[in-house]
């Protein structure tokens, strides 16, 4: 059909797609394209939907259409539109429209809809954003938007995440263990890598709900020390260490890691805080680590990484609704920091997989308590959890984004760094 002569917003759409609508599609206007047996069904409420698409093109303005409800997802659960993301990641290609056939089009829809409405409530955008650049990063600014991610409701990712709190990357050792084991297991592994023994104090930046610290007192013995940019974290935390007995061992404060005043660790582990730091500060971040730790100490970096080490932005949706001022850069830019902090990098391991299954967790968590975390944190907060872990879950398994966990050391002066020749847990 040609875009000449005025068609309805769906056939529209399925013109300007090469391969045609892969599942149902419906619009505000009645029209209606795609295969009618499709289990999968989009519906364009709203003009104003239309005008999020328009006017904010690419991933910020479907985000926009979806979480203020103006774009409908159907078949699926709203915790968990995976399946439908997958569909549309794997079969939707656009073809750019001839100058006729776009006159065409702005006339059918009206010219109203190119004034980009107010965006959902929930999208944030920092004070000062690119307009003082230098403030990025500053402590108040890393509050904010810890703030912004962290402190959206504990009982919300209590039923997110499940009985371990735990908001990274778990380890299946294989198909059949649950999600709880995986986090456990991925604890156990940074434990193994950082030689924790009864005794030992580690400290713990950006520690979250705190599962690392208590997993290493109550399995290991350690007195471990955990700070958070999270008030609701830290409170969340204060009490589960109370609760598991473990406060004559386990301390977290709600405290910026660069505020820490002790030194002297055995260990320290930072699990998913690099991602919220900037590229840009990696060599402070790195030295002020180094510092903390004693001579023979170990380090272990475990956060989301790229599969290269070129400026990528994170992309819009991601930026102004999820991890705001997030960055994500290479396994080998993090190395190299690392070591030029004076550290000796001795393991490296990609978990890539193992993320997308835990994802798939989450999402299968959210789905099964879907009204419950409406009612806790609202309908446009509980959208944007189901849109960013179905997405994040298509990145990793498509190797767009990965997960590496570092080791390295603080030598002593002789160059001696107490590892062993060979590691003994299983990598």
């Amino acid at each position: 059909m040609s875009l000449t002569t005025p068609v309805s917003l769906a056939q529209t759409v399925d013109n300007l797609l090469v391969d045609g609508l892969p599942l149902r599609f419906t619009a505000y206007d009645g029209s209606a394209a795609g295969p009618q047996d499709s289990p999968f069904h989009l519906h364009l409420a709203t003009e104003r939907g239309l005008s999020y698409l328009l006017t904010a093109p690419g991933d910020l303005g479907m985000a926009r259409a979806y979480v203020s409800g103006d774009l409908e997802v159907r078949g699926v659960s709203p915790g968990d539109p995976y399946p439908v993301m997958q569909l549309l990641l794997n079969h939707l290609r656009f073809r750019k429209p001839s100058v006729t056939e776009a006159a065409t089009i702005l006339r059918n829809i009206g010219i109203s809809t190119l004034v980009p409405p107010p965006p959902p409530a929930s999208e944030h955008l920092p004070r000062w954003r690119r307009i003082v650049e230098g403030l990025r990063h500053s402590q108040a600014r890393d509050a904010e938007v810890i703030a912004h991610h962290y402190d959206v409701s504990n009982r919300f990712y209590e039923m997110v995440l499940g009985p371990s709190m735990t908001y990274t990357c778990a380890v299946h050792a294989d198909d059949d263990v649950t999600l709880e084991e995986a986090q456990w297991a991925k604890y156990e592994l940074v434990a193994q890598k950082l030689a924790l023994r009864p005794g030992m104090r580690l400290l713990d930046v950006g520690c979250g709900w705190g599962g690392m610290v208590r997993h290493a007192a109550r399995e290991h013995g350690v007195r471990a020390l955990g700070v958070t940019l999270s008030a609701a974290q830290a409170e969340w935390a204060q009490a589960k260490i109370k609760e598991e007995g473990l406060d004559d061992l386990v301390e977290v404060r709600h405290l910026d890691y660069r505020d820490v005043a002790e030194s002297g660790f055995d260990a320290v582990s930072s699990i998913g805080l690099t991602e919220h730091i900037g590229v840009a500060n990696y060599p402070s971040y790195f030295s002020f680590l180094r510092s903390r730790l004693r001579p023979g100490g170990r380090l272990l970096n475990h956060c989301i990484t790229r599969p290269h080490n070129r400026p990528t932005s994170t992309g819009q949706f991601i930026d102004r609704y999820v991890f705001p001022d997030g960055e994500l850069t290479g396994s080998g830019t993090i190395v190299t920091a690392a070591q030029d902090a004076g550290l000796e990098v001795q393991h490296t391991e990609n978990l890539r997989t193992h993320y997308a299954r835990t994802l798939a967790g989450w999402s299968a968590n959210l789905a099964e308590h879907w009204d419950e975390c409406v009612a806790e944190a609202g309908i446009e907060i509980a959208r944007v959890w189901g849109l960013y872990m179905a997405g994040s879950r298509l990145a990793f398994e498509r190797d767009e984004i990965e997960l590496h966990q570092v080791l390295a050391t603080r030598n002593h002066d002789d160059g001696d760094s107490e590892f062993p020749r060979r590691p003994d847990w299983a990598a």
